[in-house]
């Protein structure tokens, strides 16, 4: 999965012609690393209708602050430059499917 940053994230998120799931994680978060290999999975089947990207929020502050990230891992889905879905904290693969349905069916 591709990282954004703060720099990056308004050309590569927002201004993206298809959904972009971004998953805001930190190197100390367990249940971080119990979902990205999930979320690379999904990227493998479902990457030509959802962007699946990360960030780093120790390292890029200011984005989390703007979203109202409190905790991680968060997902959050941007379509036309808006949040439209939230998912907070670890899930199971088939939850994650259920709550990226709308996106990837």
């Amino acid at each position: 999965m591709q990282a954004v940053t703060d720099a990056d994230f308004d050309a590569q998120v927002l201004k993206s012609d298809k959904p972009v799931l971004v998953d805001f994680w930190a190197e100390w978060c367990g249940p971080c690393r119990q979902v990205s290999p999930i979320l690379d999975e999904i990227n493998k089947q479902h990457g030509d209708k959802i962007t699946f990207v990360k960030m780093n929020v120790d390292e890029n502050p200011v984005t989390p602050a703007a979203y109202r990230v409190t905790g991680i891992p968060t997902l959050n889905v941007y379509q036309g430059g808006e949040v439209v879905k939230q998912i907070v904290g670890a899930k199971p693969k088939a939850a994650l499917l259920n709550e990226l349905s709308d996106f990837i069916n």
